[in-house]
């Protein structure tokens, strides 16, 4: 039993937002159906690194999922397709708005067919307005959504966030919008159009500088990695390197000072407040990182520690891969895969008492499943063995086991 026992999804994704979205959906137990085109595929199976000829980073964002290879710009692949959608709880795609429209496979023609469908659509502007039509990535949400001019050194170049954060999130609105709607579904019997975008995913994230712009008109900009409002919070130096601390309650700022030995600054009353002190940080955190910089970060980060401060250091992925915490919590998993072997799996950030997510096959072969699936949607053998022959469908030489 897991928490989306029984929901039927399928995919139209390529890249990130999409397939980050059903992948949550299959840890959560979904059956996700990846539909493809058979012409190479999703896009991430080209990009590297490589193991045993397939795409590392595609085997671990489309776990848990079986692939069905359709041209779906063929006649007889998009009414393939439709037989899919016919029996499907949740369809997420991520194409450009109005592609799908264009093949007849939008939510206004979809519903019809299956009127409880929850069709979920993620792209970089939103299905309208005067974006809508142009292409977008995460780097240009970064930078038109406002998370570019408030990241970084002040003075620096412009800098994105490390990670395709708008991408990802995205992809997690649209697994929650999805949920959500299969909620209201209960209620009305009806599905409904979920429309996330990157933009909007990356303006969501602007708390701090809404809160300062809509109360006093104040534009925020880069800080590095301080705080907008309270300190300290942010990096420090060491004598090795850096460790991050955030003293910004009265309790916690009182351990701060008591565990490096700067007391003093308790009777200074300018830093009696996180506010003040945020104020005062171009002299207050070089105050401190003169003590910190004679010190490890093992040193401060023990001491602080033991001060109840909250503090941690600066790990590097081949740190965070092999974190000790991280693996007594059995957050890495393998996945099997037929030809790269065990996949090592980042784990799903949810945890259930009682209904644990899936832990599965890595990202499928190409069309490993089209025929499994087809049957399933109640194709004959002649329906399928045309669709093979005319090239709108495509099956792997080597299925991957079905999950």
């Amino acid at each position: 039993m897991t928490p989306l026992s029984g929901i039927r999804v399928v995919e139209v994704g390529a890249f990130m937002a999409a397939p980050f979205a059903t992948m949550q959906l299959a840890d959560l137990g979904a059956t996700v159906i990846k539909v493809e085109n058979p012409a190479g595929g999703d896009q991430v199976r080209a990009i590297g690194p490589f193991a045993a000829g397939h795409s590392s980073p595609f085997a671990r964002l489309n776990r848990n999922k079986r692939s069905v290879a359709l041209d779906l710009k063929s006649p007889d692949g998009a009414a393939a397709f439709r037989r899919l959608v016919e029996s499907a709880d949740v369809l997420v795609e991520n194409l450009r708005p109005g592609a799908m429209r264009k093949l007849g496979l939008g939510f206004d023609d979809l519903r019809t067919l299956n009127p409880g469908l929850v069709y979920v659509s993620a792209s970089g502007w939103g299905q309208d307005g005067p974006l809508a039509d142009l292409p977008g990535l995460d780097i240009m949400a970064q930078a038109r959504g406002g998370l570019m001019s408030v990241t970084g050194m002040p003075g620096g170049d412009p800098v994105k966030v490390g990670v395709p954060i708008a991408d990802l999130v995205c992809g997690l609105y649209g697994a929650l919008g999805a949920v959500s709607a299969l909620h209201a579904r209960t209620l009305t019997g009806q599905g409904q159009h979920v429309d996330v975008s990157l933009l909007e995913s990356a303006v969501s994230f602007a708390i701090w500088e809404a809160g300062k712009f809509f109360a006093t008109g104040e534009v925020g900009g880069p800080l590095g990695s301080a705080h907008q409002s309270t300190a300290p919070y942010q990096a420090i130096r060491t004598a090795d390197g850096w460790c991050t601390v955030g003293a910004v309650t009265p309790k916690t700022w009182r351990g701060f000072c008591v565990a490096l030995g700067l007391t003093g600054l308790l009777d200074d009353e300018r830093y009696a407040d996180a506010h003040d002190r945020h104020g005062l940080r171009h002299e207050l955190i070089p105050a401190i990182e003169r003590v910190t910089a004679e010190r490890t970060t093992a040193e401060v980060v023990t001491a602080l520690e033991a001060e109840g401060v909250p503090c941690a250091p600066i790990s590097d992925y081949s740190q965070v891969f092999d974190d000790a915490h991280l693996n007594q919590r059995r957050f890495f998993w393998d996945a099997e895969h037929p030809e790269m072997g065990p996949v090592r799996q980042l784990g799903s950030a949810m945890r259930f008492s009682e209904t644990p997510t899936r832990r599965g096959p890595a990202g499928p072969l190409l069309g490993a499943d089209t025929v499994e699936v087809l049957r399933e949607c109640g194709l004959t053998e002649q329906e399928i063995d045309r669709l093979l022959a005319e090239g709108a469908a495509a099956q792997s030489p080597t299925p991957l086991e079905s999950s």
